[in-house]
């Protein structure tokens, strides 16, 4: 059993996979257009269609997760409320390099620091809203 995040950017996925493509070097598994699916299939509670250019389902592989994304029913007002992603950096430097991208246009929460758990840990919400969680685990003592 498996469980992923399927984050919903309302009209500004293709954005947000330009933005994680170059903040944290997510690769694109798969992405399915509205325009992909057949005539009809897919409609807003208004009974509107969202833009065929707009994407309907696509996956991000970041590290060894995968992330899936969509512009959901394109409303422009994303909201990400109540998690963050937890993103885990091989070591201080890059926890530097993907906290500072990440924050890039953004807010951050908690700056980047050493803890009593992470030699490096820090809190913020991406240009998209997106929280994320940035953090190299203390080595435990043996």
């Amino acid at each position: 059993m498996q469980v992923q995040p399927y984050l919903f950017f309302d009209g500004r996925c293709e954005e947000a996979i330009t933005f994680y493509r170059q903040a944290i070097g997510a690769e694109v598994v798969m992405l399915m257009r509205y325009a992909d699916g057949p005539d009809g299939s897919a409609q807003c509670p208004d009974g509107t269609q969202p833009p065929a250019d707009k994407v309907m389902h696509a996956c991000l592989q970041i590290g060894a997760s995968q992330v899936l994304v969509s512009d959901g029913f394109c409303g422009g007002q994303p909201k990400f409320d109540g998690f963050s992603l937890a993103l885990t950096a091989d070591d201080d430097v890059a926890a530097r390099r993907l906290f500072d991208a990440l924050a890039d246009g953004g807010q951050v929460q908690q700056p980047l620091m050493s803890t009593f758990f992470a030699s490096s840990f820090g809190m913020l919400a991406d240009r998209f809203g997106v929280s994320w969680m940035v953090l190299v685990p203390s080595t435990p003592a043996g």
